[in-house]
C-alpha cells in the first residue's frame, strides 16, 4: 500500500513541472497584451506573442479561441507594447500564415514548438496584422 503512496506524488510533480516548463516558454520572450471587448461590453486582456512583419506587428490565432472571437466582434481594439498602449485595427491575412509561423518559431524559438506540440500543427491558425489607427 505504501508503494503506491508516491504516485500521486510523482503525478503532481509532473504537472507542476510541465505547468512551470508552459509558463517559461510563454512567458521568456515579448508577451504583448490585446484588449478586446466580452459579450457585455467589459475589457478582456490577453497576453499574446507578436511578431513585426510588413511594418505591423501580427499576430497568430487559432479560429475557434475566444480571444480571436472577441477580437472580431470588438468595435475597438487595442495593444500594449513595451509598456504602450495603442488602438488598432486588424486585418486577417492568411496568405501570409506561413511567414508569420516562421517569424514565431525564430523568435520564440523551443517555446513556440512546445506549444506546437501541445496544440498541434497550426491548421486553423490565422495570421492577424495590426493595424495602428
Amino acid at each position: 500500500m505504501k508503494k503506491l503512496l508516491w504516485i500521486p506524488g510523482v503525478l503532481l510533480a509532473l504537472a507542476l513541472g510541465f505547468g512551470l516548463l508552459q509558463y517559461a516558454a510563454s512567458e521568456r520572450v515579448e508577451v504583448v497584451l490585446l484588449h478586446t471587448q466580452n459579450e457585455q461590453g467589459e475589457q478582456v486582456t490577453t497576453r499574446l506573442w507578436v511578431v513585426d512583419h510588413e511594418g505591423n506587428p501580427w499576430l497568430r490565432g487559432d479560429s475557434g479561441s475566444g480571444w480571436v472571437a472577441r477580437l472580431q466582434a470588438s468595435d475597438a481594439i487595442s495593444l500594449t507594447r513595451n509598456g504602450s498602449t495603442m488602438p488598432y485595427s486588424y486585418r486577417i491575412r492568411n496568405e501570409n500564415l506561413a511567414t508569420i509561423h516562421q517569424l514565431m518559431r525564430e523568435k520564440y524559438t523551443w517555446g513556440d514548438q512546445l506549444v506546437s506540440l501541445m496544440s498541434g500543427d497550426g491548421t486553423g491558425s490565422n495570421a492577424i496584422e495590426l493595424i495602428l489607427e
